[in-house]
């Protein structure tokens, strides 16, 4: 049963990336969409993850409208820091891209990840999407992580990995993600929380 479950997970992760990155008509994604139909608990409150969902449509736009097709960009927010993932062409690109993403209403902080280098191919945005559900695939199957923490972000083999986390979940996770195969790296962007704020986070909510 479980099998079948992480199964359905890894294709549906896949095929709903897959729809969105393989388009030529899209240069820009938005990280946070890929897994909007697998719902379950997040440790940000509501309202945080109404605006991280706002701050990664606000980021892409801005820099949609200012660079165009200069640049393939991943903007991924969580808790309100930004991760900026992808491709641009020059130095200056990538660093107007920051300064537009840092300028955006609510947002804490930008980690800038971008690489001046080509835009990444369809194939390679294929493997980064089997990478990303094989690593949502494998915190299901792990008993000591809550897959619904963890943002999974990948690009040219790049894993990023984003979330509300304990110093314990972090290794646990990154352990995980450097056994899958074609990962080449694992970058942490976790907001560290402490054992007995998971405890508290982990507490159902009283029925009023």
């Amino acid at each position: 049963m479980k099998r079948n479950f992480q199964s359905s997970v890894l294709s549906a992760v896949v095929l709903a990336a897959a729809l969105s990155s393989l388009s030529a008509c899209a240069p820009l994604l938005v990280g946070g969409a890929v897994m909007t139909g697998i719902v379950a608990t997040d440790r940000r409150t509501a309202g945080t993850q109404l605006e991280d969902e706002a701050i990664e449509l606000k980021v892409a736009s801005a820099v949609r409208q200012d660079l165009g097709d200069r640049i393939h960009l991943n903007v991924t927010s969580f808790n309100r820091k930004v991760l900026l993932s992808g491709e641009v062409r020059t130095q200056a690109d990538k660093e107007r891209a920051e300064k537009l993403a840092q300028s955006q209403e609510n947002v804490l902080s930008v980690v800038n990840d971008l690489a001046v280098a080509l835009p990444s191919s369809v194939t390679q945005r294929s493997k980064d999407l089997v990478i990303t559900g094989q690593a949502k695939a494998a915190f299901i199957d792990a008993k000591d992580l809550q897959v619904n923490a963890i943002k999974v972000v990948t690009e040219r083999g790049v894993v990023y990995l984003m979330g509300r986390v304990t110093a314990r979940e972090a290794k646990r996770a990154s352990d995980i993600v450097r056994g899958i195969g074609g990962v080449s790296k694992v970058v942490r962007v976790f907001d560290e929380i402490s054992e007995e704020e998971l405890k508290r986070l982990s507490q159902p909510t009283p029925k009023k």
